[in-house]
């Protein structure tokens, strides 16, 4: 947060980080993860799914969110992973 930069490390790394950014999204909204209902995952290569997956389900250990992962291709050197995240706030 505020260097617009990647952080170092592969798909796990990746995956926390973008997860703590949505998180602290949704905290300034008044909101925490437990009010997401929808996840969309765009991973660069399918092969990292199973290490973003054991990352992710650490931030979503009972109960996640509906989830779609998708191969795509990612705009930025170095990056594995996009996550769209869609919460409701009551």
């Amino acid at each position: 947060p505020g260097t617009h930069e990647l952080v170092p490390g592969g798909i796990a790394e990746q995956t926390r980080r973008t997860l703590d950014n949505i998180a602290a999204i949704l905290e300034a909204a008044g909101a925490t993860l437990a009010d997401t209902v929808k996840v969309t995952v765009f991973l660069k290569d399918m092969n990292d799914f199973r290490d973003m997956d054991a990352a992710y389900q650490t931030y979503f250990p009972a109960d996640p969110p509906a989830r779609t992962t998708v191969q795509a291709e990612l705009f930025g050197a170095g990056r594995l992973i996009v996550i769209d995240a869609v919460a409701r706030i009551d």
